[in-house]
């Protein structure tokens, strides 16, 4: 990405971008916390509708990294793991900021979870994060972030 948002948006939001096989996102926001919410709801976005789901309650983790793009990748990581254990897809969630832990980074994560079997699919459903590509950066103007997801 070149910069923290496409050209003639501001403030926060997210898009998916073209990629061959796979699911491209990239989001914005002034803060690394809000770019990683917004992530989280383009690749969501991405595959489900939630519109009509039904809500299921709230869970909470917390996700250590070693690097910004890591913990971009954990959070994104959670979502996949709860939809594949526990049936479940984020309608919205809250993350605390961003801490240093031990030579780590760290952030509390607080999901409002929907049951996915009320959720209409709109396409491919995730597998995983690729690694490669990933990016939680600092940009004049806000924060930038970008991931593949392998569906």
């Amino acid at each position: 990405m070149d910069g923290p948002r496409p050209a003639g948006r501001s403030g926060r939001g997210h898009r998916s971008v073209p990629h061959t096989a796979d699911l491209r996102v990239e989001a914005w926001a002034p803060t690394a916390e809000g770019c990683i919410g917004e992530l989280v709801h383009a690749v969501v976005g991405g595959f489900a509708d939630l519109s009509g789901a039904r809500v299921v309650g709230e869970r909470a983790c917390t996700v250590l990294a070693a690097s910004r793009p890591d913990l971009l990748a954990g959070v994104l990581e959670e979502v996949i793991y709860r939809m594949d254990a526990d049936g479940e897809l984020p309608l919205a969630l809250a993350l605390g900021p961003i801490r240093g832990l031990d030579g780590a980074l760290g952030v509390e994560v607080r999901f409002r979870m929907v049951d996915t079997a009320t959720v209409a699919p709109v396409g491919s459903v995730p597998k995983a994060v690729s690694l490669h590509g990933l990016e939680l950066a600092e940009r004049p103007g806000g924060w930038a972030c970008a991931a593949t997801i392998d569906v």
